[in-house]
């Protein structure tokens, strides 16, 4: 992978993290690292999945990929808040 693709990994993962806990109603005491690190990881597993569905490459904005990725970007937000973010330290 070349640079230009980490970079973008990054900030599609920053993205895609932050619309993840944006529709996870209520406060999610996670920091924000770990939030982009969700979303890097929902934006790489979700690229596969929509690859595995035929859905990456589609003609103008890939919705269901998006989709998918933000699912999975909330879904990660909620198990983490819910493992690590009531911890008290």
């Amino acid at each position: 992978m070349e640079i230009s693709g980490i970079i973008s990994a990054i900030v599609i993962g920053i993205v895609i993290g932050v619309l993840g806990r944006l529709v996870v109603p209520g406060r999610q005491r996670i920091g924000l690292l770990l939030t982009i690190v969700v979303g890097i990881v929902a934006a790489l597993v979700g690229t596969f999945i929509a690859a595995q569905l035929g859905l990456a490459e589609t003609k103008g904005v890939d919705w269901a990929e998006w989709g998918i990725q933000i699912v999975l970007a909330a879904l990660g937000v909620v198990a983490l808040d819910r493992t690590t973010g009531g911890r008290r330290r």
